[in-house]
């Protein structure tokens, strides 16, 4: 008698897609928010190495479900190294979650989708979970206690846990404020930042420039009347 032993059945090969075929933003406000919050995060964090801030990624929380996934507006992860990433899949980044997640709230969205977005994020692991709702000028937030995401109450003052930074209502709209107390910036005002800057640096150089040849003068000066300026 033979018995046919069969080999097991592959198993299909998961594909985890980089995009989920919606845009960043739907209008030109929505964008500038979210790289302003982004990019200054980067920032915040540009010397330490492991703390991974993105915005647009797609999250994946569970391995093998491609289904179940999020793309954070911005999203902070501690203890992950910066660098390349698709998607963020969470059990290759040593099953840590994004810990701090922002949201622009938009046109297209609706109260029940960011409800859905809510419970994604309380059953997957978020610390800090930040709403702005950039035509109400409203802010809302939720932090993580006893393990749960609870509504804070005062939103306006506001610091962060994890990130150490402010959040203040003006207005003007959200300003956010780095833990050095530094207000985060547009890459225009870093450009001019700079800008005004390396003019200060120059008008410096000029000024010492000025000083030395005045300096110059008079030792020539003291020379023409026997005088050894380095004996003075």
């Amino acid at each position: 008698m033979v018995i046919e032993v069969r080999s097991p059945e592959p198993q299909a090969t998961v594909i985890y897609p980089d995009s989920d075929g919606q845009p960043m933003a739907d209008n030109t406000q929505q964008f500038a928010l979210i790289v302003w919050i982004k990019e200054n995060l980067e920032r915040v964090y540009a010397q330490d190495p492991n703390v991974f801030v993105a915005g647009d990624l797609l999250w994946y929380p569970v391995e093998g479900n491609n289904k179940l996934r999020q793309a954070p507006d911005v999203m902070v992860a501690f203890g992950r190294p910066k660098g390349y990433r698709g998607s963020y899949q969470q059990w290759k980044e040593e099953n840590i979650p994004p810990q701090v997640v922002f949201e622009i709230w938009s046109p297209g969205n609706r109260p029940s989708e960011m409800a859905k977005k809510l419970a994604f994020y309380q059953n997957y692991g978020v610390e800090e979970y930040y709403l702005y709702h950039p035509d109400l000028l409203d802010l809302a937030g939720w932090c993580k206690s006893e393990g749960s995401l609870h509504p804070i109450e005062q939103m306006n003052g506001w610091v962060s846990p994890r990130l150490a930074v402010r959040f203040q209502m003006a207005e003007a709209g959200l300003q956010l404020y780095r833990p050095d107390g530094e207000p985060f910036l547009t890459t225009l005002e870093l450009e001019q930042r700079a800008l005004q800057a390396e003019e200060r640096a120059r008008q410096a150089e000029s000024e010492l420039e000025r000083e030395r040849q005045k300096s110059q003068l008079l030792a020539d000066r003291l020379r023409e009347m026997g005088i050894d300026p380095m004996e003075l």
